[in-house]
């Protein structure tokens, strides 16, 4: 639009409806022939210097809502900076032959600066947004990860009302990634809901990696996307990206919300969706859609779900009771799946004595000083448990899924149980499957044994293939090659030093192998991208352990150099929300478990090199704690002080890429 008359210069008439005077401008603020942007209270405002007169406007064009106080003053005239529409700087009119003029508003010029007068603020229309994100916090959503921005603002406007009356929190992150990974660790560690939330296109794709590691590891995942308008859907528009199609895969449960939906409804079938079937459900927001006035009531969780405590048939337990009671030498094998009933399945291993094995991700399940407790089973595994694996005659499987990562012999005779019939046989047949819930199974099982059995206490077997383990790692600390700490040191010293209710995050790698097979854990839980095995995950599912317990309990993340490196940025977010995150970074210089393989495959080791920065200083710049340990006598002395601050940090502790 250009115009060759010159623009209208009536000033705007004071309003007669009542309205507030606010000063926007110091005297001298805006120099002559400039326009500005001034925020009073949720109103963005243009405001005009020109030919001595301030004028002021919405700050939004009529044309496609460019913001106006960014444009230009050019021959008398307001240029929009988007497609050049031009306007009264004084009163908004539009030049001769156009209609369409941004709000205006009365000024006054004072002694103490510029004025304007505005109707007072009309109370926020309750809008479709606020009805689902009413919805969601009855299911239990308390936390939501994410990042705001020009697609998803009325959803975010609902969510800081939420936050304003204390039924949220919300954390912005540098990376979308990162949100979907804090609010998978979240649901990892308490089988509850929180949210991850990005704008339309890259914001929402850069949450797809983290969704997957709860889609595979079965943990309960919301996901709220920001969509373009409806109106520009299809046709091209910036970002605009068929994230239905997108996320299909990953998401148990997706819909995109329309104007006319029953809102409250969709939102209650997401959370159920995710809490239920422990995936990730998905919601699309197209943008007209968020700030829709609505007077619907927000739905919630009561008379939803039913009781999960379900039994097997009485003729498979029966089976499954004289196959134990008939053995000599079982074996308890505990996965991710039994974490939440551990009680129940020790109860029925004190029982009958035997010793009780876990897989990698179900770490921490049971301590490694239990009496019973052998360790991990597998590639990340302890000789412990190996051992007694090899000398059992038959495994008794609680909600675990006999990855080819555990290495469970399928020539044993096996008893599984699993709540999932699915779970049941899924990679080879099984000599006894019982579909139920691990404690009433596990209690089910004990009842039926009390009578007798054959099984002999393990216990002092344990004992002694402890001791020779631990011999072994003692001597393995003293090795050194000159580049580097071991990793038997360091996870000597963790399993030492860490609280015994701490919540540890771990990556993926050799530092996470070595993890698995050195640290000793006590009553800690453990946290990893189990079968996604995603780089990158320590630190910001550390971030959604935090979000769930706070101060409580303490947060430790390890990683190695290239796994903090993937979203190291994520340090600041930490700061600014007071994380009383410990990250412990084992720093090779390489993609060292790469390099490993490549060897082993008899490939030349090729572009498994870092080029790191000193990450104790990285995090001191960051505003956390940091310290770096390249000699082990330092070793102590560094992870000490940093389990005692308060707030984020970071140990860096060089280590030789052999030693791990």
């Amino acid at each position: 639009m250009t115009a060759s008359q010159r623009p209208s210069t009536e000033p705007v008439t004071v309003p007669e409806v009542a309205h507030e005077w606010h000063k926007v401008l110091d005297p001298d603020e805006l120099p002559e022939g400039r326009v500005t942007t001034v925020s009073v209270g949720r109103r963005t405002l243009a405001v005009t210097h020109v030919d001595g007169r301030f004028g002021i406007l919405s700050n939004r064009c009529p044309h496609q809502g460019g913001p106006l106080g960014e444009g230009s003053i050019e021959k008398g005239w307001l240029r929009c900076p988007w497609h050049g529409y031009d306007y009264s700087p004084c009163n908004g009119e539009p030049p001769e032959g156009f209609a369409d003029a941004p709000e205006a508003y009365a000024s006054e010029v004072r002694v103490d600066g510029v004025y304007v007068a505005l109707p007072a603020e009309a109370e926020h229309p309750r809008t479709v947004s606020d009805v689902m994100v009413e919805t969601m916090v009855n299911w239990g959503v308390d936390t939501v990860f994410g990042m705001v921005g020009h697609s998803n603002l009325g959803f975010a406007d609902a969510m800081h009302r939420a936050e304003r009356r204390g039924d949220l929190r919300y954390v912005g992150i540098r990376h979308e990634g990162a949100a979907s990974f804090a609010a998978t660790a979240y649901g990892k560690l308490t089988g509850r809901l929180a949210a991850c939330f990005g704008i339309a296109g890259p914001g929402s794709t850069n949450l797809l990696t983290g969704l997957y590691d709860a889609k595979v590891d079965r943990a309960p995942v919301l996901a709220l996307s920001g969509q373009v308008p409806s109106k520009t859907k299809g046709r091209g528009a910036f970002q605009d990206m068929d994230l239905a199609n997108a996320f299909k895969d990953v998401a148990r449960f997706g819909e995109v919300v329309l104007s006319a939906a029953d809102h409250a409804e969709l939102m209650t079938l997401a959370c159920k969706t995710a809490i239920v079937d422990k995936d990730v459900a998905h919601l699309i927001f197209p943008d007209e859609v968020q700030v829709e006035p609505s007077n619907q009531e927000p739905s919630g969780p009561d008379g939803r779900t039913g009781s999960r405590e379900i039994a097997p048939p009485a003729a498979v337990l029966a089976a499954a009771i004289e196959t134990i009671r008939g053995s000599q030498r079982p074996v308890i094998v505990v996965g991710q799946g039994a974490r939440a009933d551990i009680d129940g399945v020790l109860e029925l291993a004190e029982l009958i004595g035997a010793p009780v094995i876990t897989t990698f991700k179900a770490k921490g399940a049971v301590s490694d000083h239990h009496p019973l407790g052998c360790g991990v089973l597998g590639r990340s595994g302890t000789p412990v448990a190996s051992w007694l694996m090899n000398e059992s005659d038959l495994v008794v499987a609680f909600g675990a899924s006999f990855s080819n990562h555990t290495g469970i012999a399928p020539y044993k005779s096996i008893i599984q149980i699993d709540h999932d019939p699915m779970a049941i046989g899924r990679h080879h047949p099984v000599d006894i499957g019982l579909q139920g819930a691990v404690a009433t199974t596990a209690r089910l099982l004990a009842e039926g044994l009390d009578g007798g059995h054959t099984c002999v206490d393990q216990r002092p077997i344990i004992a002694e293939r402890w001791q020779i383990w631990r011999e072994e790692k003692a001597s393995r600390r003293t090795d050194d090659h000159g580049a580097g700490l071991n990793a038997a040191s360091v996870f000597a010293e963790l399993s030492e030093h860490v609280p015994d209710d701490a919540v540890i995050c771990v990556d993926v790698g050799n530092n996470t192998y070595s993890f698995g097979r050195y640290f000793e854990v006590a009553e800690q839980d453990v946290l990893m991208s189990g079968y996604l095995g995603s780089i990158g995950f320590a630190f910001p599912a550390a971030m959604g352990a935090w979000a769930a317990v706070g101060d409580s309990r303490k947060v430790v993340s390890v990683s190695g150099d290239g796994g903090f490196g993937q979203y190291a940025m994520e340090l600041t977010t930490a700061v600014k929300y007071g994380m009383n995150i410990t990250h412990v970074l084992l720093n090779n210089s390489e993609l060292g478990k790469i390099s490993k393989e490549q060897r082993a495959g008899e490939f030349d080791v090729w572009a498994t090199s870092l080029h790191n920065p000193d990450f104790a200083a990285f995090a001191q710049l960051c505003g956390a704690h940091g310290a770096r340990v390249t000699q082990l006598d330092q070793l102590h002395d560094a992870v000490a002080a940093a389990l005692a601050h308060d707030g984020p940090s970071l140990v860096e502790v060089v280590t030789d890429p052999l030693l791990m």
